[in-house]
């Protein structure tokens, strides 16, 4: 087996996120021993090697970047063609022979917070006698920028960020590893086409501008966040590091996944289309140590992937290939259902398991999904690992 270089893992370390399906093919970035990195689609526990299977020059790449600038005539001929070479046994390499890379280079990351049991949660917890969604939060996608540079992929060691914390009980800031180190399940949409700057991207232009999906766990230092974050949002206690999948499951692949909103009310300006605003039937298990801590459903979303994009870019922001947007974290309306500590452990008063609360080092968390699949099956996305260092 080859050895992992600095910024990719091995992809021995990564045996979920499987699909047998030819319906699938995740997209991703693979060297095999001693080679540049390309372009490759995953068959089970092979990596079928696109870019000798098409010929096309932007397949022979580090990142997916110039593939998916392309755009998405380009994008539908080469699945494809993948689909036939993978049926006829193209050339392909084992899975566990080769190194998987981070995927995309990240142009921009946005975080949204668009899970309404999420935000609900955090602010019982945190509001505890006032309203728990502020004024705005059903009018609009509530979203920050976050840090592009330190988005990595599954499988790269977290070290414990350092920072000022002050607790309650605390007179002054102190500083020093965070000790409310958390997770937070969530998806990332990839965007594969730009847009032009001052021109927004209406609701219903999703589709030609987002390539796919990846799994995300937007790590999050919990007390730097709490002293950091008025009046200016989240900062240090989320940018230290962002891990998404290896395999970017492209959207045409998510076809028999879309299902209705639960609902919106107010009814969301016309901007956002709320008459058409879909969301994505997609499973997450959160695994702490090999246990199953909780069942996300992506599917009790109360903002939309598109209308998160159309928001996105209402100002006139431009969109730029490899822009990383994600969902926030993934809550639903069961306490088994809570895709973040900070909502497990109800901020550290009730602890879960054997009487855990926040993430300790050595901790390893995987993040599992799984979507319906064309042939009515299910697929299993890419999954997302990572365990805690020690701060430095």
């Amino acid at each position: 087996m080859s050895t992992a270089s600095p910024g990719s893992t091995s992809a021995a370390s990564t045996p979920h996120g499987r699909t047998e399906s030819f319906h699938h093919l995740p997209y991703g970035v693979f060297s095999p021993a001693g080679e540049a990195p390309r372009v490759g689609v995953r068959l089970g526990d092979r990596v079928l090697d696109l870019h000798a299977a098409t010929g096309r020059p932007q397949l022979a790449s580090a990142s997916l970047n110039a593939f998916m600038a392309l755009g998405p005539d380009v994008w539908a001929e080469t699945r494809e063609q993948a689909r036939t070479a993978a049926e006829a046994d193209g050339p392909s390499y084992p899975l566990e022979e080769v190194t998987l890379h981070l995927p995309v280079e990240v142009a921009d990351y946005v975080d949204f917070y668009a899970s309404e049991q999420h935000a609900s949660n955090v602010g019982r917890i945190f509001r505890p006698d006032q309203e728990p969604l502020l004024p705005n939060w059903r009018h609009l996608p509530v979203g920050y920028h976050g840090r592009a540079g330190t988005v990595v992929p599954s499988g790269t060691p977290v070290v414990r960020p350092s920072g000022q914390r002050k607790a309650p009980t605390e007179d002054a800031p102190t500083f020093g590893p965070s000790r409310r180190l958390d997770i937070e399940a969530e998806l990332g949409f990839v965007v594969g086409a730009g847009s032009t700057l001052g021109t927004p991207v209406p609701h219903d232009d999703f589709a030609r501008h987002v390539f796919g999906v990846v799994g995300l766990n937007d790590w999050s230092a919990r007390d730097i966040q709490a002293w950091e974050y008025v009046p200016l949002g989240p900062f240090l206690g989320k940018s230290f590091a962002t891990s998404i999948s290896h395999w970017v499951t492209p959207l045409a692949a998510l076809e028999a996944a879309w299902v209705d909103l639960p609902g919106q009310d107010p009814r969301p300006l016309d901007y956002l289309a709320p008459d058409r605003a879909r969301g994505l039937d997609i499973d997450v298990e959160v695994v702490i140590d090999g246990e199953v801590v909780s069942r996300p459903p992506y599917s009790s979303m109360y903002w939309s992937p598109a209308q998160m994009l159309a928001h996105l870019t209402a100002n006139g922001a431009s969109l730029r290939t490899g822009d990383l947007f994600a969902s926030g974290t993934i809550s639903g309306p069961e306490a088994s259902q809570r895709g973040s500590l900070l909502e497990l452990s109800w901020g550290g008063s009730e602890p879960w398991g054997d009487g855990r609360t926040f993430l300790e080092d050595g901790d390893e968390v995987v993040l599992r999904y799984s979507a319906p699949g064309a042939d009515g099956g299910r697929i299993a996305l890419g999954d997302v690992r990572g365990r805690i260092e020690s701060a430095h």
